[in-house]
């Protein structure tokens, strides 16, 4: 038996030693078991730090999939619970419309999420006004808003890569352990939100064109290593994907429908569009480079 959580393969010695970390020492919490499952399985990112977020989601997923029984959470995570928190700054602002095309906005910008008063905020809007509704983000992540002076404009979110996409990995060429070895140089545009009352147009393409210039050095300063390659889905046929056109993306054709857990093949999901942007000329040689 081998299972993929989270972009990581386990094989039934790893699962077996998560479920003996669960009975020894039996009082550990579900934070704790994260982060000593992360040391003993040696699940570091390229950054030296412990992924302890993704190691919390891959045992949950495990939970959840009958392989491990987890403790019970001890306040209460809210896992599974709509997104509660209504702060009044997240109120429609129907009556503020931002008009014009994106040349008139004034100082127009994106800045990262650095503070948990933000990150409320955002988690909010996204909840609210995103067709997708809030889902924590997972792995190595980014959130950002868009200003134009002092008034948000937009949100976008960049989050760990698809495990496995058969166009984009026949479009970077890649082995299937090059691909688990360098797959965290891959980042997935997971989230862009455009917020209802925002009308200006091309702002969508000038964003991802500002967001595009600004992720690499961010991602270098939090995570310390630089992407290479961006990803996105586009939900058809709710969008066309115009904005990342404009913006110079390429789209590589329709998903199956199927999911990161869907294991059956059944193709229960709605298809999406996938786009890609190259974010280095040479990223086929940094992602296929011999090991």
């Amino acid at each position: 038996m081998r299972r993929i959580y989270c972009a990581r393969p386990f094989d039934v010695s790893q699962i077996e030693l998560i479920r003996a970390l669960i009975v020894e020492p039996p009082d550990l919490n579900r934070t704790q078991l994260a982060r000593l499952a992360c040391k003993a399985l040696h699940w570091r990112g390229p950054d030296g730090r412990l992924k302890e977020m993704s190691c919390r989601l891959a045992l949950l997923r495990m939970h959840s999939d009958g392989l491990i029984e987890l403790p019970l959470p001890r306040n209460g995570n809210g896992n599974g619970r709509a997104y509660a928190r209504r702060p009044p700054a997240a109120e429609p602002d129907l009556f503020r419309a931002v008009p014009g095309p994106v040349d008139t906005l004034v100082n127009l910008r994106i800045e990262p999420v650095d503070s948990r008063r933000a990150s409320h905020l955002w988690n909010e809007y996204i909840d609210r006004y995103h067709y997708r509704g809030y889902q924590p983000l997972t792995g190595a992540q980014l959130r950002y808003f868009a200003f134009s002076q002092d008034t948000p404009l937009a949100l976008l979110g960049f989050a760990a890569a698809a495990w496995k996409l058969h166009a984009r990995d026949a479009f970077i060429g890649w082995t299937a352990k090059q691909r688990q070895s360098r797959l965290h140089l891959i980042v997935n545009n997971t989230r862009f939100l455009i917020l209802p009352w925002v009308r200006s147009s091309n702002l969508a393409s000038r964003l991802l064109a500002i967001a595009t210039r600004r992720l690499i050095e961010d991602w270098q300063h939090r995570y310390g290593y630089r992407p290479v390659l961006l990803e996105t889905f586009v939900e058809v046929p709710r969008f066309t994907g115009t904005c990342y056109k404009a913006a110079n993306w390429i789209c590589l054709g329709e998903t199956q429908g199927r999911g990161k857990r869907d294991v059956h093949h059944q193709g229960a999901l709605p298809r999406k569009l996938l786009w890609i942007y190259p974010l280095a000329a040479d990223f086929r040689s940094i992602l296929c480079a011999p090991e």
